[in-house]
Formats: structure tokens, C-alpha cells, sequence
């Protein structure tokens, strides 16, 4: 928890209150269900969490703003978001009802009354929201294709409606075949520590 006060020592008491539980939540989940790997979980306020909260440097939720995190896993980016972000609307999508079971209890551990659990593939994903948000799911590509039409087109954020995709590692490829304009931001701006050195936020939007 030191390494997130480090980075943002404004929390408020009931946020790092959230966050103190939410770590020791994954370590009783993540023994009965693999949302992390057994290897990392150490690592967890660092390599997850922090991770995560890197989103937070690039854009400050407004009020009412509905964010989906497809491929949630085990709620990673979007359940440290919806602690800090207790007036947007989050929406944890994937479609491994394990890993939603993991997020529910969670949900309800935490009382996060801004934030829903569903089951659903991502090309079944309905609704329109101003953000979606992937920690390394699967193709960026293929994550963009399928899911920049549930982008709603009435942006009222301080960037356009669009996808934001943490990834590690050389992301050219996958950039020139985009569909959308991307914008590339590495996360070593933000935070100091090694790990973060090959970690970017990958923003794209049609709009």
C-alpha cells in the first residue's frame, strides 16, 4: 500500500481504507480462484494495482461518466478506478463466470455501490458507454474492432470517448493496423520503478 501513497497521498481515508481491504481480498480470492498469477501476487500493490491506477495520470472521470472494463479478469484496471472514481459508473464484463464471482464478492466486500458485475463475451457487450477500458485481453486490434462501436458519441471528459488498453512491450505493430487514431503514453512518466519501464496506456477513439 506504500508504493500507491507514494504516487497519490491525497486519498482520502475511505479510499485507502478500499484499497488496504481490496489487497487483502485478492490474496483470500486469489488462493481458491487464479485471477493472479500465484507467482506475482507479491507483487500485487505494484505490478496490479499501481498498474492501474496509472489511469488515473492520463484522465480524471467526471461525474456520470460510464466506464465498461472488458476482460476484467479478476477487476483489473477498473476496480482501483471505481475506488477513486466513486461518481462514474463502472461496468466489470467478462466472460469466465469464475473470474465475475471473484469481482461480485469483491464488489460487495468493498460496498462499491458505483460498480456491476456481468457475465458476457465482448462481442456481446450492450449499452453505450464514454470509456472501455483492457489490461492486456487479447489483440489490441481485435479489441478495438469489436468494441469501438459501444463507444458512446457524446464526449464530456477532458479527452474524447474512447478505449483505454494497458500493454507492456513493443506496441508498433498492433498500432499500424488500428482502426481509430491511438495515442501512446508510457507509464515510466508517471512512476519510477523498473517495472513500469516497458508499460504503456494506449489510448484510441473513432471520435
Amino acid at each position: 500500500m506504500h508504493q500507491i501513497l507514494k504516487y497519490f497521498p491525497d486519498l482520502t481515508s475511505e479510499q485507502q481504507s478500499r484499497l488496504t481491504k481490496l489487497g487483502e481480498l485478492y490474496y483470500y480470492w486469489n488462493t481458491r480462484i487464479n485471477v493472479i498469477s500465484r507467482k506475482d501476487i507479491k507483487n500485487l500493490y505494484l505490478h496490479h494495482i499501481l498498474h492501474s491506477l496509472s489511469i488515473v495520470r492520463l484522465i480524471q472521470f467526471k461525474a456520470g461518466t460510464r466506464i465498461a472494463d472488458v476482460g476484467t479478469g479478476g477487476g483489473l484496471p477498473g476496480i482501483p478506478l471505481s475506488i477513486i472514481f466513486t461518481d462514474s459508473e463502472f461496468y466489470f464484463i467478462d466472460s469466465v463466470s469464475k473470474k465475475i464471482k471473484v469481482v461480485n464478492a469483491i464488489i460487495y466486500a468493498l460496498d462499491l455501490k458505483n460498480s456491476r458485475a456481468i457475465r458476457a463475451r465482448a462481442e456481446d457487450v450492450t449499452g453505450q458507454y464514454d470509456f472501455i477500458t483492457g489490461r492486456a485481453v487479447t489483440n489490441l486490434t481485435e479489441f478495438v474492432t469489436i468494441l469501438a462501436s459501444k463507444l458512446s458519441p457524446h464526449s464530456f471528459n477532458s479527452l474524447n470517448n474512447g478505449i483505454i488498453y494497458l500493454k507492456g512491450g513493443d506496441v508498433e505493430e498492433e498500432l499500424k493496423s488500428l482502426p481509430c487514431r491511438s495515442k501512446v503514453f508510457g507509464i515510466s512518466d508517471y512512476f519510477s520503478e523498473p517495472f513500469f519501464e516497458t508499460k504503456k496506456i494506449i489510448y484510441v477513439s473513432p471520435f
